[in-house]
């Protein structure tokens, strides 16, 4: 991914968030992913981690339509996935009595919007602003904007994006190299590693 592609991400995101009201922590810890694929405006979300505890964190991220977040699960963490602004689809997938990902067969159970309910592997949820899916650990998920835009919000147990996401595209990487266009506006995350 290039720094240029970087840069425009966050300072797009900046406007997003400061037009809905949304501020942002000083110095914010930013993420910007293209997934390794090449293509940041199909594959692409740009992330900030506003509270990273041992029992809890939380994200505030930032999508355009058609960036999809793909498919993956987390092999320790629960997570709420909650629309903030716009329109968010997110299909959900089960697994196997092996936590594989299964695209048809079987059932996910989830919280949507705090009750229990059970869909069809494959199903697709459309959250409105304020809606939100939890889904527990081994859950396999992607989601994506359906509106302009979405605000995405991110509360859950503790945060190892390094090892905890497993894609079912092997060529997914959560972080990736980064070509030096241009000066860096903005310090990633992804730079500890």
């Amino acid at each position: 991914m290039k720094r240029s592609e970087i840069n425009r991400a966050i300072a797009d995101a900046m406007l997003v968030f400061q037009r809905h009201h949304w501020h942002l922590p000083p110095e914010p810890r930013w993420d910007v992913t293209g997934f390794g694929l090449g293509d940041f405006n199909k594959y692409g979300l740009t992330l900030v981690n506003l509270t990273e505890l041992p029992q809890y964190c939380e994200k505030i991220m930032f999508a355009r339509a058609g960036q999809i977040t793909p498919i993956h699960k987390h092999i320790s963490k629960q997570e709420d996935i909650i629309c903030r602004i716009g329109v968010l689809a997110m299909q959900l997938f089960a697994t196997d009595q092996e936590e594989n990902f299964s695209q048809h067969d079987g059932e996910v159970e989830v919280l949507h919007n705090g009750k229990p309910a059970r869909f069809q592997s494959g199903t697709t949820l459309y959250l409105q602003a304020g809606e939100r899916v939890t889904l527990p650990p081994a859950s396999f998920h992607q989601f994506w904007p359906l509106s302009e835009y979405c605000i995405i919000g991110e509360v859950s147990t503790y945060n190892d994006d390094k090892s905890d996401n497993v894609f079912v595209n092997k060529n997914v990487g959560r972080f990736e190299p980064v070509e030096e266009d241009e000066p860096a506006l903005y310090r990633l995350i992804s730079d500890q590693y």
